[in-house]
């Protein structure tokens, strides 16, 4: 299929967009996965707390994966979360398998986070000034992100 849908951005400016549109995608694609691996086998004294938080971060992941999704498509650009693009370009630091202590849990998510946001960062400044309207998004997605970070460091300060 040809290009059905057609940007208002010019061909170098949707190329950047596009580009990290796509990388964030994955990345938060990955981070829910991590999320639910980590959800789903979390153990320890502060089981429930750290069970609920990472529902919390599921569903932030998710909605900002809709929204980076469907940002990139309205500008013309087929946005690709397929799992072998996941597994290939995520800039996650992965979770183990298996039952995993809270604290370990907790330090997981932490440098998940931080590394999703680092990759966030450099996505807002190549967009600046090729599309102002997708670095809006990523900065919202970022404040978020950063706000969770900072709750989730504050469980093992």
């Amino acid at each position: 299929m040809n290009t059905p849908i057609t940007s208002t951005l010019d061909t170098d400016q949707q190329k950047i967009a596009g580009a990290a549109l796509q990388s964030t995608v994955v990345d938060l694609i990955d981070l829910s996965l991590i999320a639910k691996q980590a959800h789903w086998n979390v153990i320890g004294q502060n089981f429930r707390s750290v069970h609920l938080a990472l529902d919390e971060l599921v569903t932030a992941a998710r909605d900002f994966t809709d929204q980076a999704a469907e940002r990139a498509a309205s500008i013309g650009v087929s946005p690709d979360g397929r799992a072998a693009t996941v597994a290939k370009d995520s800039g996650t630091k992965g979770f183990g398998e298996g039952w995993t202590k809270d604290a370990e849990v907790t330090a997981a998510v932490v440098g998940n986070l931080a590394a999703v946001i680092e990759r966030l960062r450099e996505r807002i400044g190549v967009t600046e000034s090729a599309d102002p309207v997708t670095q809006d998004l990523l900065i919202a997605i970022t404040a978020r992100l950063e706000q969770l970070h900072w709750m989730w460091q504050a469980q093992i300060a």
